[in-house]
């Protein structure tokens, strides 16, 4: 009887929690929309604990990248961590499976793209992929997440490195998914090399730049940048943000994917 009864109030304090949470982003008059892509996963444990201790809810666009575990972002060392972040409210999209980089529009009637795939076994070599075939890469990373958390993630992906054609869009659109990019301010530098671009400049010139409606965009680990980004800039990111006013969201409530999302 005890069991039971402390297993009801878990139950009864995580909708509390999932309320309050909701409640948060519908009184929210100033929203951002904080993004992460997936990466190396280097960082996700402490963007993880930031989110948690600022209540801040964000969507995740997911592929199944290399990672510093020897294995990739979507496998099942880190499907735990992927369903934590699940519970607490994040949403989730597709990166495309195996990162895949649209690298020109092929001729003719039918669709088809050139790609090259930066993650999995074909990574690096470049390939003819028919529109079908594109929307399979998207889907199966949708549809791992989804396997991972048992949630449904949102009908949006966004293209690795933000390429796309108009061709592309169309053909993404008619499986299903609407592309997501991000704002110029919202792009948040953590891909950047350190050398050039410090910290401390990525965080004032996100500080100064960015307004409301912006979708930001950072990574969960990236391997070229030498002074990581995510413990120097993160939480100040978004405690300086609110103090500017802001609020965060996630893409669901986005005005110009919420029609897309619910129909």
């Amino acid at each position: 009887m005890q069991n039971s009864a402390s297993a009801k109030l878990a139950l009864a304090c995580a909708a509390a929690l999932a309320c309050l949470g909701a409640a948060a982003q519908g009184a929210c008059e100033k929203p951002v929309y904080l993004t992460f892509d997936t990466g190396h996963m280097g960082i996700a444990p402490l963007v993880a604990e930031v989110l948690a201790r600022q209540n801040v809810r964000v969507t995740f666009f997911v592929a199944a990248e290399r990672t510093l575990t020897d294995g990739d972002s979507l496998d099942n060392h880190w499907a735990a961590w992927w369903k934590a972040r699940a519970a607490e409210g994040n949403e989730f999209a597709s990166h495309t499976y195996d990162h895949a980089y649209w690298r020109g529009d092929e001729r003719g009637v039918t669709p088809s793209f050139r790609i090259r795939p930066s993650a999995g076994a074909f990574a690096g070599r470049e390939f003819t992929w028919t529109a079908a075939q594109y929307c399979a890469d998207i889907s199966k990373a949708s549809d791992r997440i989804a396997q991972i958390t048992g949630k449904k993630p949102l009908p949006l992906f966004r293209a690795p490195g933000g390429k796309t054609s108009p061709k592309l869009l169309a053909a993404a659109e008619a499986c299903g998914y609407k592309h997501v990019g991000w704002a110029p301010a919202g792009f948040l530098g953590d891909e950047l090399p350190s050398e050039k671009f410090s910290n401390e400049r990525l965080l004032q010139q996100a500080l100064d730049g960015i307004r409301v409606g912006d979708i930001l965009l950072a990574h969960l680990g990236i391997w070229s940048r030498k002074d990581p980004w995510a413990p120097a800039v993160l939480e100040p990111l978004i405690v300086g943000l609110k103090a500017k006013g802001f609020c965060f969201q996630t893409l669901r409530r986005h005005p110009a994917y919420s029609a897309w999302i619910e129909k």
